[in-house]
């Protein structure tokens, strides 16, 4: 069975007035804590993270209970705008379509045998190859994205293709393998040796890749991001992937390009590779496949990519890849972004946030803030001064915005909005925004060297 999309003629218009007043009121109830913030402190440090615990303390020991749409709610009756999630929650919390999918499913067979055929696998990679780029034509899925980048490390050794090249501050994930091609060494350092044979050549240098593929013709794995997230939304110079696609081809590497972040629509069009008209061996897929709801990620590969693997079905597997729960969230969360038109209203509000936050900063900052910069709804905001980025961060958090920091980049302040912002929404960002940026620019000014104030 075939699903067919077929494109709006014009992307849908923001969310109702109504829902405007409704979440301007505050209306979703406040769900008290099981646990007061002392017990729940206690009990993550004894039996969960020391580290997390003093995290939850910085920002202000809140608890959050539930969540709709674009708003995140504390047990103590707060709300919060969120626009961080680190690119999972493209469509809002719990969108009424995606819970409807899933909770038909959980009610009817959440887990497959596994030895029989199961329709919503199949249906939900259907659906995932009707968006990707032309000539991926076969899914594997998987729980999270480190998963689908160690699948994706495993396909292209059945090709021979042995040695990894990543980027330099690149991010794929902590699991052992996809640790080894992740660029830094603060997460790196403590769990060597790591995979042998693999490269680190700086992002957007096409010049280095070629050097490092020239040393290893015909067995090189190449995986790279369209653009890197966690090193502090760092975009390459147009004509980068197609020259990425055409060193790959010319020294015979396969070619991943990981996507867990930038795609289905967060950076304003369904896929990185779009821009460019790449077509990886693999591309992988995370983070709002979920649709917020359910943990999956997919490795979506060209027929020859996956030949390996489609004669031996007990090659690559685990006991919950395809579970019948997520890919019901999956396809729900691609009938959502399709029939609402999120891919291209991510790009309409990533310029306007871009052009409107950026200016916000910059007034505040003026020579503190070294560059703003985005595409879709991936946006980063970097700072000269070390810990700007943080202050700002749990100054927002104060103003009622979640935000995110960079793993790969301290200087780096992150968000990742919604596509499902409403005006009012917008309007509380922007003053927030304002507010927080105000306050953290006046200290920046007086923590300055001398005194000069950069506000």
């Amino acid at each position: 069975m075939t699903t067919s999309f077929t494109t709006p003629a014009t992307p849908p218009a923001f969310p109702a007035d109504a829902a405007d007043a409704a979440d301007a009121a505050g209306s979703e109830p406040a769900v008290p804590s099981p646990l007061a913030r002392e017990e729940l402190g206690r009990l993550y440090r004894r039996r969960l993270n020391r580290g997390r615990a003093t995290l939850g303390e910085m920002f202000g020991g809140h608890i959050e209970t539930a969540s709709r749409g674009a708003w995140v709610f504390s047990s103590e009756g707060r709300r919060f705008l969120n626009c961080g999630g680190y690119g999972v929650l493209l469509m809002g919390a719990r969108h009424p379509t995606v819970v409807s999918h899933v909770s038909e499913q959980l009610h009817r067979h959440p887990v497959a045998t596994r030895v029989f055929l199961e329709p919503q696998a199949a249906l939900a990679a259907d659906a995932l190859v009707e968006v990707a780029p032309p000539g991926l034509e076969r899914v594997h899925f998987a729980g999270s994205g480190a998963e689908a980048v160690e699948c994706a490390v495993k396909m292209a050794r059945t090709h021979g293709r042995r040695h990894l090249i990543a980027t330099v501050n690149g991010y794929h994930g902590k699991t052992l393998g996809a640790l080894s091609l992740t660029g830094r060494d603060v997460f790196r350092d403590p769990f060597r040796p790591l995979l042998p044979g693999v490269t680190h050549v700086p992002y957007g240098d096409a010049a280095a890749l070629e050097e490092a593929l020239a040393r290893h013709p015909g067995e090189a794995c190449v995986v790279v991001e369209p653009v890197q997230g966690e090193a502090g939304v760092i975009i390459p110079a147009d004509g980068y992937l197609t020259r990425v696609q055409e060193l790959c081809r010319a020294h015979g590497a396969f070619f991943v390009l990981d996507e867990v972040q930038t795609g289905l629509g967060r950076l304003g069009t369904w896929w990185g590779a779009d821009r460019e008209g790449v077509v990886p061996d693999a591309l992988l897929v995370g983070k709002g496949l979920s649709g917020g709801i359910v943990p999956v990620s997919a490795v979506v590969a060209t027929p020859a990519a996956f030949k390996v693997f489609d004669r031996d079905p007990y090659l690559h597997t685990s006991t919950f890849s395809g579970a019948p729960l997520a890919m019901a969230a999956a396809r729900g969360a691609l009938a959502v972004l399709h029939d609402e038109g999120l891919v291209e209203r991510s790009r309409i509000l990533g310029e306007e946030l871009l052009a409107r936050l950026g200016e916000i900063a910059r007034t505040h900052y003026r020579d503190g803030l070294r560059e703003v910069r985005g595409r879709g709804l991936l946006l980063g905001f970097e700072f000269v001064k070390p810990g700007a980025a943080g202050d700002l961060l749990i100054e927002l958090v104060d103003q009622g915005v979640i935000a995110n920091h960079s793993l790969n980049s301290d200087h780096v302040l992150r968000l990742t909005p919604p596509a499902v912002l409403s005006r009012s929404d917008l309007d509380f960002l922007y003053e927030a925004f304002d507010r927080a940026c105000g306050r953290q620019a006046s200290v920046y000014a007086l923590s300055s060297e001398g005194g000069t104030s950069h506000a």
